[in-house]
């Protein structure tokens, strides 16, 4: 088997994949609800999703909506390729990961939104609905995060190919000759 690697994830999107987990992780497990890291960690995070969206708009194809936007199309033949147990190795995200992606990245919009409320909206001052609603997002992201990973190490056997540690060096094996997808 070939060692040979190609370039696929730049380094924007291996940044934002890894400051959007370090800082969830420091925010749901270490940093105290309504405190000055969790407030500021959380703006970090919201100013990093609204980079990230433009960038899936310009960066290139891998991070392009355009290549991985999880139509129902997509999202079928992905599920069928899974229940027949033929994988189906592409570059860039599968479009069940995508679609996690992107409830996740609609559920770190609704977490900055609701922080947002409770600590910037004079107005809604001791009220309890943002607070409650913060906390469904964050422990919905903390299960669909699970899934996530979860799903890479599943995926990861299926086409032989080390997924994680694709998002993290940048690269990943070129497809086989007869499975480009």
């Amino acid at each position: 088997m070939s060692r040979v690697s190609l370039r696929l994830w730049d380094p924007l999107v291996r940044l934002f994949h890894v400051s959007i987990a370090g800082v969830f992780v420091a925010n749901y497990f270490f940093n105290e609800a309504g405190g000055d890291w969790h407030i500021w960690l959380g703006y970090y995070a919201v100013a990093w999703l609204a980079v990230r969206v433009v960038w899936g708009f310009i960066g290139p194809r891998s991070a392009r909506w355009s290549d991985f936007w999880p139509h129902p199309a997509r999202l079928r033949a992905h599920m069928r390729s899974l229940i027949d147990r033929r994988p189906i190795h592409r570059l860039g995200h599968s479009p069940l990961g995508a679609l996690v992606m992107v409830l996740m990245m609609v559920l770190i919009f609704g977490m900055g939104l609701t922080g947002f409320l409770m600590e910037e909206v004079d107005a809604l001052w001791g009220a309890d609905w943002p607070q409650d609603i913060h906390e469904i997002l964050a422990n919905t992201l903390c299960a669909l995060v699970v899934l996530h990973m979860t799903a890479a190490i599943f995926e990861s056997f299926q086409v032989r190919d080390n997924l994680p540690l694709s998002m993290l060096t940048g690269k990943r094996r070129p497809l086989p000759e007869d499975r480009h997808r």
